[in-house]
């Protein structure tokens, strides 16, 4: 769990912020092109800080609470996740290539900032067998 914030204002705009970022997750758990697990680790960030009822219900939820408990613990990813998340960036990348038609100092710096995304995804672990 983490601190609260020190005023309700302050509270309240992370209250907010975790609300937004609920709403990104559950969108991208329908939709390919959307990450879903980074928005929910943010959310539960945002509520410790604001709502620990709401960090808690996060935490313990049956679809985002294994992978949300697992980052915490072991700052881990399952391998599904990894792999969904890469082949999403690809996509992602490859549909920004066709559609977009950048330039190359656009295109080269989307690629190297999609390659040390992907980079970093794989790097983490894949959770504890329990």
């Amino acid at each position: 769990m983490s601190e609260l914030a020190p005023s309700r204002v302050v509270r309240a705009g992370y209250l907010l912020l975790g609300l937004f970022f609920v709403a990104l997750g559950v969108i991208g758990a329908f939709l390919p092109v959307m990450p879903t697990t980074i928005f929910i680790i943010l959310a539960a960030w945002s509520f410790g800080k604001s709502s620990p009822r709401l960090e808690n219900w996060l935490l313990n939820h049956r679809f985002f609470g294994p992978p949300l408990r697992a980052w915490r613990a072991e700052g881990a990813i399952p391998t599904v996740a990894k792999i969904v998340a890469v082949i999403s960036m690809a996509g992602g990348y490859a549909l920004f290539l066709w559609q977009a038609h950048p330039a190359p100092w656009l295109a080269a710096g989307v690629a190297v900032l999609l390659l040390a995304c992907g980079t970093y995804v794989l790097s983490r672990p894949a959770p504890a067998a329990k």
